[in-house]
């Protein structure tokens, strides 16, 4: 039997929703940010979106566009996007009605990081509200514009010590930018004012090596937190002082999806890293079992040209934090830690969490078919995932056990995360291959089509309209009016 509210409890619940509401109603009309303004993937109103949509049906425009893996954010009637032209670097402003660009604004650099063989360095989506836009391009740092394209402030950065590159994008909230750059070294979060870019305040991440997961916003039974999920733990920074109010404990080794909070108040993560499947787990022998087999020039430590083929050579560079081309017994143990202790799950996190709130406040925790990149997307009680080969999974929110499990045509990676809305889910591949499945524990496959270039972009959801991106475009789609 279910149990009654309690006074506390209904008076949490509707803070909650107060303050949630407050938020909506800043962020009406608007797709401010990575999966939009409340970083949830879904469209915040109902209208109505078209099914069959592909590169010859229901598109209103078509805009070519530099390459680049950031999402389209938009505000007002300006989409801002990031791109890639002949190794410089632009934030690029379209008008929402037509597509057209209106402006372009180059972002000057002096040494770029290295990035991942697929990657972008302009892989981390911009954020905007209705006066400014953030832009971050790794080592490039952060450059504010306002909507007319002029510079207002930068934050130079790095270079971050990563080959596969910076891919967190930042946020806004309120009159703060706040940005999360876990890397092999030197992680660390970050507010900065918005109007002046001088920074607010800094939080020590350097536990956390390199990760991809995008922070977010949450409420948590009203108090507003910067939420970010990472090595073994998810983490609940307090939004004023950057202090951790929180954690919960158990994850994967690495997280590349970005957390998700369903409109029950509640948050849904994914984290996916090789060996950490139960069954599938890598081990690894211990640092003097190895040196005393493999360390050649028996100076303590481990260099590339030493090791055999395994788990370890073939993750040297992140396994050799510092990059000084050695592995000392620290940084191999402490990898090897990583692997015995990193889980590959998909769990909730319910309201009211503080302290070491592991035993207290997970609410349940899924170990089949974890996604890698794409984030998880909450609709209507039911939790969304796609996993690399194309296998969707639909979760009961309420408790985590799967409604669907099925593989759709579409396989290959998934990149981009699943958007919803009026009704449906949009899922893209890596391919550029689409499927539009029912947003109900069927999964219902209402249509699929295939762009021909690859996809890496998230798409944005606004006022009936969706915009996809692809390698080459910028497609608008909807119904003709």
């Amino acid at each position: 039997m279910p149990r009654p509210f309690s006074r506390a409890m209904l008076f949490s619940a509707t803070m909650m929703s107060l303050a949630l509401l407050s938020l909506e109603m800043t962020y009406a009309g608007d797709w401010t940010q990575f999966r939009g303004s409340l970083g949830t993937g879904v469209a915040a109103t109902q209208d109505k979106l078209p099914v069959e949509i592909g590169p010859d049906k229901h598109v209103l425009w078509r805009t070519e566009l530099a390459p680049g893996h950031s999402s389209p954010v938009i505000v007002g009637n300006r989409i801002f996007a990031t791109a890639v032209r002949d190794k410089k670097l632009f934030t690029v402003c379209l008008d929402r009605a037509t597509g057209k660009q209106q402006w372009e604004a180059e972002a000057p650099y002096e040494k770029l990081e290295p990035i991942h063989r697929i990657g972008s360095h302009a892989q981390s989506s911009p954020c905007a509200d209705n006066e400014r836009i953030v832009s971050f391009f790794g080592s490039c740092g952060l450059h504010c514009y306002d909507h007319s394209g002029k510079l207002l402030w930068k934050r130079p950065m790095g270079p971050f010590v990563n080959d596969f590159g910076a891919s967190s994008s930042p946020i806004i909230v309120g009159n703060k930018v706040i940005l999360c750059q876990d890397h092999d070294v030197g992680s660390f979060l970050m507010a900065f004012d918005k109007q002046s870019g001088k920074p607010l305040w800094e939080t020590d991440r350097s536990e956390f090596p390199r990760n991809a997961s995008s922070p977010v916003l949450w409420l948590n039974e009203g108090r507003p937190q910067i939420v970010v999920a990472a090595t073994l733990r998810v983490v609940g920074y307090d939004l004023e002082s950057g202090k951790e109010a929180w954690t919960v404990r158990g994850v994967s080794r690495a997280v590349s999806c970005t957390p998700s909070v369903g409109d029950d108040g509640h948050l849904y993560i994914a984290g996916w890293a090789a060996g950490g499947d139960e069954n599938e787990p890598i081990r690894v022998e211990p640092f003097d079992d190895v040196a005393s087999l493999r360390d050649a020039d028996k100076n303590g430590t481990l260099e590339e040209k030493e090791l055999e083929k395994g788990a370890v050579l073939q993750r040297y560079s992140q396994v050799d934090r510092n990059k000084d081309g050695r592995v000392t017994k620290a940084e191999y143990e402490y990898f090897r830690g990583l692997l015995d202790e990193g889980k590959n799950l998909i769990i909730s996190i319910k309201q009211g969490a503080q302290g070491d709130a592991t035993e207290t406040h997970l609410r349940w925790k899924h170990p089949k078919l974890v996604p890698f990149c794409s984030s998880p997307v909450y609709v209507s009680g039911l939790l969304f995932t796609i996993k690399d080969g194309g296998i969707l999974q639909c979760l009961n929110a309420n408790t985590g056990k799967p409604t669907k499990q099925q593989r759709l045509e579409a396989s290959d990676d998934y990149y981009a995360s699943p958007v919803a809305g009026d009704g449906k889910i949009y899922l893209l591949n890596e391919q550029g291959q689409l499927t539009v499945v029912s947003a109900t524990d069927k999964c219902e496959v209402l249509h699929t089509a295939e762009f021909k270039e690859d996809v890496y972009s998230t798409p944005a959801i606004l006022d009936g309209r969706i915009y996809v991106r692809t390698a080459k475009a910028l497609y608008c789609f909807g119904e003709s009016k």
